[in-house]
């Protein structure tokens, strides 16, 4: 990708498929620049979006916020399901309520307690597997890589695990998505995530109720009794469901994806992967590292305030390139090698400081599980296309579709 690309343009069919040359560039020209078209700044040095990343007392997350002032009157009637519940998510939240609800979470979500939940993942992880015919071509994304996350995610709240309960709540998922996640090109993108957000919350609303009556042992009865002591709002047990959801499935399924396609590119990592599977937490990290999920996360100034020598006036809007962060040539060496044995490898994939990933912890068990029973199980996947297509959106990486199968 040469300097006299477009920088304004962040959306274009080589950006979508190849960021990565894209922020190269754009972090050599300018590390800190104005992207006029976005309309605020776009970040692509490691040490300067850290830096914002640690100071939440100088940028906001409240996208809501943000997103009801571009709104036009009467507006936040027409999409009242996103202000109910998108606005509770605590990731939308700055402190102290941010604060409050990831002082619950943190707690379930620690390696340590997530450990109780290897068995299962294993579990399903094999129960996919088991579904594969050698020979045969498979969509990776509708067919493989989200049925391993969604499940588990499932699990753990108490949400029936049966297929059509499952679908729904993928397809639903999918339609919040294209809010801000998946679709960013859709003009109906707000009318699609509202009707997504109407048929989940309708869903989720009886089963609340149950775990009222009778809690078991699930994240759902940990809502509610958090409600019961004034911890959560009412709207907030559900808007923590949806989000737990929404976010312990879509990124993971991607990890995975986007972790299979590096291996396929570079077949010496995996013959490394399966000479020893034990090196699946370090190649989860890399996979993290080099092709991550979530592209970029966004911040707003709560006040005029300098960063990489250009002064960003309150309220101007921040790109945080994720993904340019754990490719700068500055804190990584040959960052785009892929290389399972990396040590140290600081990647910023889940974000950094009081905001990072509280899911993280789980998206690692989850992959690491899912990519060490592969290597031990499966050959290494034949890629079926020649060309592969990323939805477009400046936050997500998301092959629309992956066609693949495994020889014998």
């Amino acid at each position: 990708m040469h300097t006299a690309i477009n920088f304004d343009d962040m959306m274009t069919r080589e950006v979508m498929n190849d960021p990565h040359s894209y922020y190269h560039a754009l972090r050599t020209h300018d590390p800190v620049y104005w992207n006029q078209k976005w309309g605020g700044w776009v970040l692509t040095s490691y040490n300067d979006i850290v830096k914002v990343l640690r100071d939440p007392a100088g940028w906001s997350s409240q996208r809501i916020k943000y997103l009801s002032e571009e709104m036009k009157p009467g507006d936040e009637i027409r999409f009242k399901p996103i202000f109910d519940v998108l606005a509770n998510w605590f990731i939308f939240k700055d402190q102290p309520d941010h604060t409050r609800i990831r002082r619950l979470l943190n707690p379930l979500l620690t390696p340590i307690v997530l450990e109780k939940y290897r068995p299962r993942i294993q579990q399903i992880v094999h129960s996919v597997i088991d579904r594969v015919e050698t020979g045969k071509q498979y969509d990776m994304v509708k067919e493989f890589s989200y049925l391993i996350p969604l499940t588990v995610i499932l699990n753990m709240l108490g949400i029936p695990e049966a297929d059509k309960d499952r679908d729904d709540i993928k397809f639903w998922s999918e339609q919040i998505g294209v809010l801000f996640f998946i679709r960013a090109d859709e003009p109906k993108r707000r009318e699609i995530a509202c009707e997504g957000l109407i048929s989940f919350v309708e869903y989720l609303k009886p089963l609340v109720d149950e775990r009222r009556k009778n809690p078991k042992d699930d994240l759902i009865s940990i809502f509610v009794q958090a409600e019961k002591h004034g911890i959560l709002s009412e709207a907030e047990v559900i808007a923590t469901t949806v989000l737990m959801v929404f976010g312990g499935h879509e990124t993971t399924t991607n990890l995975i994806n986007n972790g299979t396609l590096a291996l396929i590119k570079n077949p010496d990592q995996w013959e490394l992967l399966k000479a020893n599977p034990k090196l699946a937490d370090g190649a989860v990290e890399e996979m993290l590292r080099y092709d991550t999920s979530v592209k970029a996360t966004v911040r707003w100034a709560k006040y005029d305030q300098e960063v990489g020598g250009k002064m960003i006036k309150k309220d101007q809007r921040l790109l945080l390139a994720l993904t340019a962060a754990n490719r700068d040539p500055a804190i990584f060496s040959n960052p785009d090698k892929v290389d399972i044995t990396r040590d140290p490898n600081p990647h910023v994939a889940f974000a950094h400081g009081i905001h990072v990933c509280v899911g993280g912890p789980l998206a690692r068990l989850e992959a690491s599980e899912t990519f060490r029973i592969m290597a031990e199980r499966m050959p290494l996947a034949k890629l079926e296309a020649n060309v592969l297509e990323y939805y477009p959106a400046i936050v997500s990486r998301a092959l629309k579709e992956m066609p693949v199968s495994w020889p014998a």
